[in-house]
């Protein structure tokens, strides 16, 4: 009967132990849950960031390719009246 009760008590020490060990592990991985988070919310906003300055870039390329055809045919038109005036 003793035995059993030293036993009980025993398993008592281990399970308590055993408890809070888990509630430690519990609270580090909501601490790194929450840094994986916080690092998500960072990189989501970095990829938006990107993503418009990309998009700017293409803009700015496109305006300026623009510009570029339209100077060649204003340049094209004006040899072609200068050699139509000859």
């Amino acid at each position: 009967m003793l035995s059993h009760i030293v036993d009980a008590v025993r398993q008592m020490f281990f399970l308590l132990r055993d408890v809070e060990e888990t509630r430690e592990t519990v609270a580090s991985l909501k601490e790194q849950l929450a840094e994986t988070n916080e690092m998500v919310r960072q990189l989501s906003v970095e990829v938006r960031h990107n993503k418009e300055a990309e998009q700017h870039e293409r803009e700015k390329l496109v305006l300026r390719l623009e510009n570029a055809l339209l100077r060649m045919e204003r340049q094209l038109t004006e040899k072609n009246a200068t050699q139509r005036k000859k």
